[in-house]
């Protein structure tokens, strides 16, 4: 488990029946989380949450809807210092907020690689939401391509390169269904250093074409094997379904790039919850590095 915990704007504060609570900037938000199936720490089973701007109430028959003590503008920015990063976070209909804190480790470890690399590095980021991910990898030096089949997220992805001061930084925005554009890239002979992606558990592309991960993860990591250079840096995958291990994960890199040399390392991410010291599991990574 590796927790993110350099956060200066965010922090988990506390979690329990089913809850989290989150200090986003100056705003505390309340969000239905599916991992926290304990009680809150001290308090009696629905006790009532205090000291909240936002909750966000889950519909039995899916969906829910914000409720808000104050009104709270349409967006506001918070910052990750340690890499001089600026988001856009925005509450929506889903309960997400355009930000995944924990996620904050990989984009610290690809920094880290593409600094030390010492050479021009591209990356590949599929399934690139808002485009943190992105955002890091650019602001460490590498050319980046950021895909992601919902045009909404790409512009996002744009306003958070530019609150970063990445506006002019060597990024393409592509809106595209993530298989369909690497096996365009195959065919044009385009290569990358690196590859990212954060692959929805269940999804939909631009075309309507169902993606099911377990189905399809392997067939999309082969295509990407074949878009990475001769020198590849390394290949980070992210997922959030706990029917997915992290061991497995580690297991389609360590068969995938067996040809390459190299190390596999997999594991959970988390979040350190403020008020009594738990840790709230976010997903799963594996990584690859040369």
């Amino acid at each position: 488990m590796i927790l993110a915990d350099r956060w200066v704007d965010y922090q988990l504060l506390d979690c329990g029946d089913g809850l989290k609570q989150e200090r986003w900037g100056e705003y505390v938000l309340v969000r239905p989380d599916p991992q926290v199936l304990w009680p809150r720490h001290g308090q009696p089973v629905g006790t009532p949450w205090e000291n909240w701007d936002g909750f966000y109430h889950r519909n039995v028959d899916g969906g829910g809807r914000w409720e808000f003590k104050r009104p709270l503008p349409e967006s506001w920015n918070i910052r990750y210092a340690p890499l001089n990063l600026t988001f856009k976070i925005r509450p929506t209909g889903f309960k997400h907020t355009g930000l995944f804190p924990e996620q904050a480790v990989n984009w610290d470890w690809c920094a880290q690689k593409i600094r030390a690399a010492a050479r021009p590095v591209s990356v590949l980021n599929l399934f690139g939401y808002t485009g943190a991910a992105t955002c890091a990898s650019a602001i460490a030096g590498a050319s980046v391509c950021h895909v992601d089949a919902a045009e909404g997220m790409v512009r996002w992805c744009r306003e958070n390169a530019a609150l970063s001061g990445l506006a002019a930084a060597p990024v393409r925005f592509i809106a595209d269904d993530c298989l369909k554009f690497v096996r365009r890239e195959i065919k044009r002979g385009r290569r990358y250093d690196a590859i990212i992606m954060d692959p929805p558990t269940f999804g939909r592309g631009g075309g309507g074409e169902l993606w099911k991960l377990e189905d399809q993860l392997w067939e999309l990591l082969g295509e990407c094997r074949s878009v990475l250079g001769d020198q590849p840096l390394f290949f980070l995958v992210n997922a959030y379904t706990a029917r997915l291990a992290s061991t497995v994960v580690a297991n389609l890199l360590t068969e995938l790039m067996h040809d390459a040399g190299g190390r596999v390392t997999g594991g959970e991410v988390g979040l350190p919850v403020a008020a009594d010291g738990k840790v709230l599991p976010c997903g799963i990574f594996g990584r690859w590095e040369a």
